[in-house]
């Protein structure tokens, strides 16, 4: 793979995840579509990007020491 991406914007650990509970879910007898799992996972993987957004810049803007080019 040439380029990368943080584990919170992947939608296979997103799904993986939202798999994993909707087991759990499952198994407690409370039932989950995989209809339902798409729509979380991409739900999910929206809001983590989002986040991930607000977080770097807010980090930038909180920074205490500049940006240089080199």
């Amino acid at each position: 793979m040439e380029s990368s991406k943080a584990w919170y914007q992947s939608k296979a650990v997103w799904g993986g995840l939202i798999a994993i509970a909707a087991s759990v879910l499952q198994a407690t007898g409370t039932e989950v579509s995989p209809v339902a799992q798409g729509d979380l996972t991409a739900a999910a993987t929206s809001l983590a990007g989002a986040v991930g957004g607000l977080l770097a810049v807010y980090g930038r803007l909180s920074a205490k020491t500049s940006i240089t080019g080199n």
